[in-house]
């Protein structure tokens, strides 16, 4: 099988998420709540995390906005 970057998706913890999009975990919080930025997914009771691709995503709508 013969799988490209763009076809694998994981999921992104706090840490990862934080060095990738250069926003602190508030101002994630505060733009998840206006849904500016993608919603979090609830692992466990007490682990979150995100889509690499949904943050990928809006990183690219972000490039293309400016």
């Amino acid at each position: 099988m013969n799988t490209t970057n763009s076809q694998i998706d994981r999921f992104v913890r706090e840490a990862e998420c934080k060095h990738l999009t250069g926003l602190s975990r508030t101002t994630r919080y505060e733009m998840e709540q206006e849904d500016k930025f993608p919603k979090r997914i609830k692992l466990n009771t007490r682990t979150v995390a995100w889509r690499l691709s949904d943050i990928q995503n809006w990183m690219e709508e972000r490039i293309n906005a400016a």
